[in-house]
C-alpha cells in the first residue's frame, strides 16, 4: 500500500497493517476481520472467529481485527462495503473471502481447505515432520510382528503429540496385536471427537473388531472337513475364515470369505462380505494386499 499523500493517521494505520498482516502472512495464514463497535452481527461473529483462530494457531493461523471506523483507508483498500467482512490473507494477498462462514463448523471447513492448499509454515507441520520417521518406525515394527517394540515407539511419540490420529491408531493396533483389546478400545474412546471418524482410527477399530471375532484355533481340521463335505455350508466356511484369520493366515481367511461370497453373497445378510471389508480396513485400505483382494471381490460381484 502506497503512503504518498496520506495523513499521518492513515500512514500509521498502513504501517501497522504491514507489521501485523503483510509480514506475518509471508509464512502464515492471517485472518483479517473488519468490524465496528456498532455492528451487531460483528459481535455475534467475534467469539466464533476468535475461538476457531485460537484453535488453529498451531496450524499457522493468526487473527487480526481491523476496526473500520478507525482504519477507513485500510477498509477502502479491501473494498469493504459491509461488515463483518472476513478475509484470509497469505503472502500479502487476500486468498479467500470467509465472510459467509458464520458458524464454527463452516469457518473450520474453509480453513482446512486453505491449509491443505497453501504452503503455510506452522509449529504443527514442523512437529509432524519430526515425528513422521518415528511413526514409520513403529509401523515397521508392527508389520514385522514385533508388537512390543512398536507399542514402545508409539507410546513415546504419543507423549510428544497427544491425540495424534496416526500415533493413536498405531498404539491401539499394537495393543490389539498383544491381545490387550480392552486397553486399545479405551484408548480410542478417549480421543477427541474431531478425529474419531478419521480413517486411521477406523482402521484401529476394525482391528479390534476383527480380533474379537477371530481367535487362534489350534486345530482347524474339523471345520475344514465340514467345508469339504458340503461346500455350501457357509456357517462352517465363515468359522474357518475366522480361525484362519486368528492364526494369522489372512490369505486363507480372505480366500474362504471370497468363496462364500461367490457361492451366495446374500447369505446371513452378506456377513461374509462385511467381514472381508473389516479385514481390509484393519490391514489398511492403501495396502497392496488389500488392493489385490478388492480386485478379486469386484470380479465376483460384477461377473
Amino acid at each position: 500500500m502506497a503512503t504518498l499523500g496520506l495523513s499521518e493517521t492513515d500512514k500509521a494505520a498502513v504501517e501497522a497493517f504491514r507489521r501485523d498482516v503483510v509480514e506475518p502472512s509471508q509464512t502464515q495464514l492471517v485472518i483479517v476481520d473488519f468490524w465496528a463497535e456498532w455492528c451487531g452481527p460483528c459481535k455475534q461473529l467475534t467469539p466464533i472467529i476468535e475461538k476457531v483462530c485460537a484453535d488453529y494457531a498451531a496450524k499457522g493461523v493468526t487473527l487480526v481485527k481491523v476496526n473500520v471506523d478507525e482504519n477507513g483507508f485500510i477498509a477502502s483498500q479491501f473494498r469493504v462495503q459491509s461488515i463483518p467482512t472476513v478475509y484470509a490473507v497469505f503472502q500479502g494477498q487476500p486468498v479467500a473471502d470467509l465472510s459467509q462462514a458464520r458458524t464454527e463448523g463452516q469457518l473450520k471447513q474453509y480453513l482446512d481447505q486453505l491449509l491443505g492448499q497453501l504452503p503455510i509454515q506452522s509449529d504443527e507441520k514442523a512437529q509432524l515432520q519430526e515425528i513422521a520417521p518415528l511413526i514409520a518406525m513403529g509401523e515397521e515394527y508392527l508389520g514385522s510382528g514385533d508388537a512390543e517394540r512398536a507399542l514402545s515407539v508409539f507410546i513415546q511419540v504419543a507423549e510428544m503429540v497427544p491425540d495424534n490420529k496416526d500415533v493413536a491408531s498405531g498404539q491401539a493396533r499394537a495393543l490389539v496385536a498383544l491381545g490387550r483389546l480392552d486397553e486399545a478400545e479405551a484408548l480410542l474412546d478417549a480421543l477427541p471427537a474431531d478425529i474419531v471418524k478419521d480413517q486411521a482410527i477406523e482402521r484401529a477399530r476394525a482391528a479390534i473388531a476383527l480380533a474379537r471375532d477371530s481367535k487362534p484355533v489350534a486345530d482347524l481340521s474339523g471345520v475344514q472337513a465340514r467345508v469339504d463335505a458340503d461346500p455350501d455350508d457357509h456357517e462352517a466356511r465363515f468359522e474357518l475364515a475366522a480361525g484362519l484369520m486368528g492364526n494369522g493366515d489372512r490369505d486363507g481367511a480372505a480366500q474362504a470369505l471370497l468363496e462364500s461370497i461367490r457361492r451366495d453373497r446374500a447369505w446371513n445378510d452378506g456377513v461374509a462380505r462385511a467381514q472381508l471389508l473389516t479385514i481390509f480396513e484393519a490391514v489398511g485400505l492403501e495396502d497392496p494386499w488389500v488392493s489385490a483382494q478388492r480386485r478379486k471381490l469386484s470380479q465376483i460381484l460384477f461377473s
